[in-house]
């Protein structure tokens, strides 16, 4: 029970401080509170410049990147080709299909 009674006199203590305090902050608050927002305006670096980052940038990050190997390059180029024609064979019999379907109906119906 001492431990509460602790944090009930903290609690209370809090609370008369929240209510001592004045609500409406003095015109001096407000005022460093203004100036502490704005940040001092920096001068933008030249467009040369911004552009010879871009480069320095670009040029560390392609320095990050993992290559592919010769054979992992030609191995996905493979897949892709096959993937291509199983797809393309799909789309042909589909269609052939269809085709089929529509000169039926429209024998049927002529």
């Amino acid at each position: 029970m001492a431990e509460n009674d602790k944090l009930e006199l903290q609690v209370e203590a809090s609370a008369q401080e929240l209510e001592t305090t004045p609500e409406t902050p003095s015109k001096k608050d407000k005022a460093d509170k203004k100036a502490d927002k704005k940040p001092a305006k920096k001068a933008k670096p030249g467009l040369f410049s911004r552009i010879a980052q871009w480069f320095r940038e670009t040029k560390a990050e392609l320095k990050k990147v993992q290559w592919p190997t010769w054979k992992q390059t030609m191995n996905n180029t493979l897949i892709v080709i096959a993937f291509c024609i199983v797809v393309g064979l799909c789309i042909f019999l589909f269609d052939k299909v269809a085709e089929g379907l529509f000169v039926a109906l429209r024998n049927l119906f002529h």
